[in-house]
């Protein structure tokens, strides 16, 4: 059985409901590209909104990390990867949290109980050493030398610089045929962690001052690649069940062995699988030169420049044969890869033709600029050359370089692309009418109608109603809120006819910076309040709506056309969802 399953299935036999995994663009929380850790959807409720499910949830979430995507072609990196993680949310506490992981770990997996080893908080002036986690560990069998106590910078988690917090314990699996040494050493690489349980139990103000909470929540997270990697006794994770058959893909399509090709066979097998992802999700990203876009191509363009390096004939279906692989590993447990297959391989194949009519062109340039380079730097010039005729994004460009050993001016790029995007920005000033460039004026306006239908719901069914999430395209407006039934045709009627009455009004679109504590004060509503930075943008609709967002936004509401419902459904439990148009 796959571990996913056994995991879900341990948790759901002690009392826990599986919820969904998040999709891995975030809905409504502009601070991040991605979904980065199976921890960051349940926010919320980790700061006390109550969870639909209950108090007891496991899962397993979509997660994507591109800070170290350079890294990405040795052992261990992945742009995208599964987490498995349990909550309890003022439910059970340190024993049991414990105790279920120390079962699972033992009883479930088999793990040896001599190949483990435990870190817990060591405390600090302000919060106690963690002896109910060491104590409970020994009771289960750990001896007291395989237990190490750490600092914050290790074993201490909070949100941000305020908000609960707590010390956490983790779980070191010892990853070597070598003899196992009898005290546990965390400076030791040969020990690895494979599982975190974070215990919230106190909340630290802004000033530093630490407090116990009336209510303790528990989060745990597992990443299914190390854990798979590590039951499997293979050093090098590409090698595990995981990824076996799409190297095994790969080695076919190139003809050449995985030893000796290692870094470009796994850059591709990594980098396919996250567009696989991120071209199926509901947000319709695609391939672009902004945000969750841009890096769609990035690693779609690495990915090909990596099989060209394997002399893959780039215009055959290689990515297509690797991509259907994937989604045939992953469709059971994510529904939207069966639904958006076709999306998926379109995108692909888009970028592929895209990318491939200028790659044989700019490696060709490449080359030309390398040969006549007098002091081994590719200036900001020829570094945005690239960019601009041959489509190299300039991480393609280090990327070549650095595999040559020359330096390229990057800091001199970025500030050339900038210039070049005020540009652009000041030539599309007029068609935009002053909206931001990038956002189309149907997006914008779609972007405003959220705050009609959000104001509107709440005076025609309450103020329980809160935004869950949405999701915008040319076409449509999507709108997921807390809502405890279906919408009777008289409670759509009524929304639609408010939100019609407002356009109609004309209301003054205004916008104002402020810090995040006055505009909670202020009554601006938000969600996913800790992910927004010190100083917030405050969008209001004459006396109607108040929130904080990102924008784009009109200027007034009576350039948004006629407002209508197409659709309202279930989302997820205590989640509706409206599917609407501008006409």
């Amino acid at each position: 059985m796959n571990i996913k399953d056994l995991f879900i299935e341990y948790f759901v036999s002690k009392g826990h409901k599986q919820i969904p995994s998040a999709p891995v663009v975030p809905e409504n929380d502009p601070s991040v590209l991605f979904n980065t850790a199976g921890m960051q959807p349940l926010v919320p409720y980790l700061m006390g909104e109550h969870h639909p499910y209950g108090t007891r949830l496991c899962d397993y979430q979509k997660c994507i990390r591109t800070n170290d995507l350079d890294e990405v072609g040795d052992t261990t990196h992945h742009t995208f990867f599964e987490m498995l993680g349990n909550w309890s949310l003022g439910d059970y506490f340190k024993n049991e949290s414990i105790e279920y992981s120390f079962e699972f770990l033992t009883k479930v997996l088999n793990i040896p109980l001599e190949k483990l080893a435990i870190t817990v908080y060591k405390g600090d002036e302000k919060i106690p050493r963690d002896e109910v986690s060491a104590n409970k560990w020994k009771s289960l069998g750990i001896k007291e030398e395989r237990i190490a106590y750490l600092g914050r910078e290790d074993n201490f988690w909070i949100a941000g610089t305020s908000g609960p917090c707590g010390g956490d314990t983790e779980i070191f699996y010892f990853r070597s045929d070598d003899e196992i040494p009898e005290k546990f050493n965390p400076e030791d690489d040969r020990w690895v962690e494979i599982w975190n349980n974070v215990f919230m139990e106190f909340y630290q103000d802004e000033d530093g001052n630490v407090t116990e909470l009336p209510s303790k929540n528990v989060d745990t997270g597992m990443g299914v690649e190390r854990i798979t990697a590590v039951l499997e006794g293979v050093n090098d994770n590409y090698q595990s069940s995981i990824w076996q058959d799409v190297i095994d893909k790969i080695v076919e399509i190139t003809n050449l062995p995985y030893q000796g090709h290692e870094k470009s066979m796994r850059i591709i097998a990594d980098h396919l699988r996250t567009a696989v992802f991120i071209a199926a999700d509901p947000a319709g990203i695609k391939p672009s030169n902004t945000d969750q876009g841009y890096i769609l191509r990035r690693l779609l363009r690495r990915a090909i420049r990596h099989a060209k390096k394997l002399n893959i004939d780039i215009n055959s279906d290689w990515d297509k044969e690797i991509a259907l692989l994937i989604m045939t590993k992953y469709e059971n447990y994510y529904h939207e890869i069966k639904e958006n297959k076709d999306v998926v391989l379109e995108v692909l194949k888009n970028e592929k033709n895209k990318f491939n009519r200028t790659l044989e062109k700019g490696l060709k340039e490449f080359e030309k600029i390398k040969k006549n380079l007098t002091d081994n730097k590719i200036n900001k010039d020829l570094a945005f050359k690239l960019y601009d005729t041959y489509g190299f994004p300039i991480e393609l460009t280090e990327e070549l370089a650095k595999e040559e050993n020359i330096i390229v001016d990057t800091e001199g790029f970025k500030e050339k692309f900038k210039e070049h995007q005020e540009k652009s920005r000041t030539a599309a000033a007029g068609k935009f009418k002053g909206g931001l460039s990038g956002n189309s004026i149907i997006e914008t306006k779609y972007h405003t109608a959220t705050h009609l239908l959000n104001a509107a719901l709440k005076q025609v069914i309450g103020n329980s109603v809160h935004q869950k999430g949405s999701n915008i395209t040319k076409e449509r407006m999507r709108f997921d809120f807390a809502c405890d039934h279906k919408l009777t045709d008289e409670e759509k009627e009524a929304v639609e006819q408010l939100v019609n009455n407002w356009i109609k009004e004309g209301l003054e679109v205004t916008s104002e910076e402020m810090s995040k504590e006055d505009a909670l004060k202020s009554g601006a509503e938000c969600m996913f309040i800790d992910k927004y930075p010190d100083i917030v943008t405050v969008y209001s609709i004459g006396n109607i709506s108040k929130e904080l967002c990102g924008g784009p936004h009109v200027k007034n509401t009576s350039e948004l056309g006629h407002f209508k419902i197409k659709k309202e459904e279930a989302s997820s439990a205590g989640v509706r969802r409206i599917k609407a148009i501008l006409e």
